[in-house]
């Protein structure tokens, strides 16, 4: 049975060097967020953290929605509106079923596939593999009429431009903050770094670590707020023809070029550019887990359903979101989206 027949026209066309900058920007995020706080970028795990009270997770959930407004003023100006593939029961339905999938499997597209794949990651390759067969399938019976991909795009388009600058801005400002404190200090130690314990303390009196790292949290979700946008990742008429798979004429590779750029780099950079501690304090919080179980198989086939009906992920539906806000279009549906999500993982124990 058919849930959607969605209009997809000229804006199915591939998109490859909008789509490897937003990878680049995708993997930088990963990067500082890991580098900083010691961190993994999934955002599942941020609705999930946020609405159970962890307010180190909440910066994270908030500066997706807030780049989601960023990106709807600096760069959708000519088309605001944020496109849903779905109407509202389906985007329920959606919701509902990343929500249980990815609190069962411990991840979603951000976590597992480009976090955990460039870990090298057995569960993550297992989960990516899982929920990627689950949406293709479910995208083949559940959509028709995804139109032909048009020819390959290799623009920059009006308005991406803007969307990499908030990404290099985003993350440079993080970065160049954490310089600057270094330097203040005359060291590198985390420990040193935010007790005020320097000679130049009077300067930047009272920094607290916390403050520190849920600004670290904040800058790094919207530097990849813009790197979705640029991807063209928060378009669910990319996903869902990418997830056409290249028999069908609909097959889009946008996706693909941002998981072309996203993966290479950020496995360099785990591998070559990691620290012996977090730069701003506490310990490394990386998934350290081989175990293949029910959860993670079961979890990862659910979020595929819901990924290949709706056509949306955890951090695009949160970036959608904000968009909507700004634009004062598609509130309801992604709104929906994210209350049922949460709803989800909460039934999941």
């Amino acid at each position: 049975m058919l849930l959607h027949q969605p209009d997809i026209t000229d804006s199915s066309r591939p998109t490859p060097l909008q789509a490897l900058l937003g990878g680049i920007g995708i993997a930088l995020s990963v990067h500082s967020l890991l580098m900083l706080n010691g961190s993994v970028l999934g955002v599942s795990g941020f609705v999930h953290r946020s609405l159970r009270g962890d307010k180190a997770a909440m910066p994270s959930a908030v500066g997706l929605v807030l780049g989601g407004i960023a990106v709807g003023i600096i760069g959708d100006v000519g088309t605001p509106e944020p496109h849903t593939a779905s109407s509202l029961l389906p985007m329920v339905f959606s919701g509902l079923l990343v929500g249980i999938g990815t609190r069962l499997a411990k991840g979603c597209a951000s976590g597992h596939m480009i976090c955990g794949l460039s870990r090298f990651s057995l569960r993550s390759l297992v989960a990516t593999a899982t929920f990627f067969a689950s949406a293709v399938a479910t995208t083949h019976f559940a959509h028709d009429a995804l139109g032909a991909s048009g020819s390959l795009d290799w623009t920059l388009g009006d308005n991406q431009g803007r969307q990499f600058l908030g990404a290099i801005l985003s993350l440079g400002t993080l970065w160049f903050a954490y310089a600057c404190l270094a330097l203040l200090n005359g060291t590198d130690n985390s420990s040193k770094l935010v007790s005020g314990q320097f000679p130049c303390a009077g300067l930047v009196p009272n920094i607290s670590q916390s403050i520190l790292r849920h600004l670290a949290s904040f800058l790094t979700s919207l530097a990849f707020a813009f790197s979705l946008r640029l991807g063209n990742m928060v378009d669910p008429h990319k996903v869902l023809a990418f997830l056409a798979i290249p028999s069908s004429s609909a097959f889009d590779p946008t996706l693909g070029f941002v998981a072309g750029s996203a993966l290479p780099l950020a496995t360099l950079l785990y591998r070559y550019a990691r620290a012996e501690e977090p730069k701003l304090g506490g310990k490394w919080n990386i998934p350290t887990s081989t175990e293949i179980d029910w959860r993670l198989i079961l979890g990862s086939v659910i979020f595929g359903i819901g990924w290949g009906i709706g056509g949306v992920c955890p951090g695009p539906a949160l970036v959608n979101f904000g968009r909507s806000l700004y634009a004062g279009i598609g509130v309801a549906e992604y709104a929906a989206w994210l209350v049922f999500m949460g709803f989800g993982g909460l039934l999941v124990k």
